[in-house]
């Protein structure tokens, strides 16, 4: 549950380094190409969900503006969470 993914994230924290820069369009058009592989199947039998957590505000606004427009037919779905002081 979402409380379980807030442990995680919680406990792996210390243990990483966030740094920038923050562009999501590259794993946005990733996922999008898992998804639209499971679309061409025609059995409707996988749905992704791509959590992106984020510390920072995206630098490839555009890029990832255009990157979810696309993504927008597909059997997928995009949730971007921000934590810090940034101004998402």
């Amino acid at each position: 549950g979402i409380q379980g993914i807030v442990d995680a994230y919680r406990q792996i924290l210390p243990q990483i380094q966030l740094y920038g820069p923050t562009n999501f369009s590259p794993i946005t058009n990733h996922v999008a190409g898992f998804a639209a592989h499971s679309l061409e199947q025609g059995t409707a039998a996988q749905y992704f969900i791509l959590l992106i957590i984020t510390d920072r505000e995206i630098t490839d606004l555009d890029q990832t503006r255009q990157a979810i427009v696309n993504a927008s037919k597909l059997p997928m779905s995009i949730i971007i969470v921000g934590v810090g002081e940034a101004d998402f």
